[in-house]
């Protein structure tokens, strides 16, 4: 096993009593301090119709990110291609990576990120976009390809710009994809971590060597808090909890605060659902996460990168987390 790189994915939440603005500042502020610590990468999602993330044109998004950073790369967790026609998208990510070479990523999902009404808003046409997926992502891999294997539509800047692209998944049917096209996998492990273990298997053993890699590049995406003590990073994580529980009501509020009374909050199935979703993330101190992430490597096999997901409402706290993410990873790394 080779060292665990570490990255962050940011669904640019409004926090209760802040507006937009603010939101996207505390990403460029969070993306700074990230880049200054040595992080791998830092992905921006998209999601639309949300009140309460501000994730909609993650393009530009990822343009703003990488104009006020040096160093680390910055991409997309993902672009929902049912939403966008892969020629535009290889236009809008050529754009970037001529404008910042070799920093730009391109993560994509197939499902629409949305409602079904908002997806067919944002669609031309009636498009079958998760059935197209395999073919679309082909496409796009075309248009950033060399010059001489180029049809008569080309999206030029991004003709032979070769921006590296990753599929990002769920379930088992994104492990297969990625597995068959040698490209590198991103499982959903911090919503999603259902089909986590037999999604992360097919991909190691039906991976295909391809132009781009010639062996599976694993990367989890887990919620993860860690802080001083087991109790604050408990505390912390009350603010994730309210998260769960806001979308299973269908009401996207704004990121709550953490609380000391969090049962009072919630009903009790919804404050199991809240300790289910504890299970498979990582929160604690930086020794109990160390443990839970070494649990998960003996668990689930190795990974190639840990991408970080940290709802905490406070900024400062935020950025204390992922510093500490990263002092876990990098222990585990000295024992390899």
């Amino acid at each position: 096993m080779s060292n665990i790189k570490v990255s962050a994915l940011n669904l640019v939440p409004i926090k209760d009593g802040q507006d937009e603005k603010q939101a996207i500042d505390n990403m460029i502020d969070l993306a700074q301090n990230l880049d200054q610590l040595g992080f791998e990468r830092y992905w921006i999602a998209e999601h639309h119709n949300a009140p309460n993330l501000v994730s909609s044109a993650t393009a530009l998004l990822i343009q703003h990110t990488l104009e006020h950073t040096q160093n680390i790369r910055v991409g997309s967790g993902g672009i929902m291609l049912p939403n966008h026609a892969p020629l535009v998208v290889a236009e809008q990510f050529g754009t970037l990576e001529t404008m910042f070479p070799n920093r730009v990523d391109l993560g994509l999902g197939r499902a629409p990120g949305t409602d079904m009404m908002t997806a067919s808003a944002l669609r031309r046409d009636q498009h079958n976009g998760v059935f197209a997926f395999p073919e679309e992502v082909a496409q796009l891999q075309k248009y950033f390809g060399p010059e001489n294997q180029q049809g008569y539509v080309r999206a030029y800047p991004a003709v032979g710009k070769e921006v590296p692209l990753y599929v990002l998944g769920s379930s088992t049917d994104s492990a297969h994809l990625a597995a068959r096209m040698g490209l590198p996998y991103v499982f959903a492990g911090h919503f999603a971590p259902q089909q986590m273990r037999e999604a992360m298997a097919i991909y190691k053993e039906l991976f295909e060597p391809s132009d781009v890699l010639d062996k599976p590049y694993m990367i989890v995406c887990l919620n993860a808090i860690v802080a001083e003590t087991d109790e604050e990073a408990k505390k912390l994580a009350t603010t994730l909890a309210q998260v769960a529980v806001s979308i299973a009501r269908g009401r996207m509020e704004p990121l709550q605060p953490p609380t000391d009374d969090l049962a009072s909050l919630l009903t009790p199935n919804e404050l199991k659902m809240a300790e289910s979703r504890a299970k498979s993330s990582l929160i604690g101190s930086e020794a109990t996460v160390k443990a839970q992430l070494e649990n998960f490597i003996d668990i689930y096999g190795d990974i190639d990168e840990l991408m970080a997901i940290s709802y905490v409402y406070d900024q400062d706290k935020q950025i204390d987390s992922f510093k500490r993410i990263q002092k876990v990873v990098s222990e585990i790394n000295n024992k390899l």
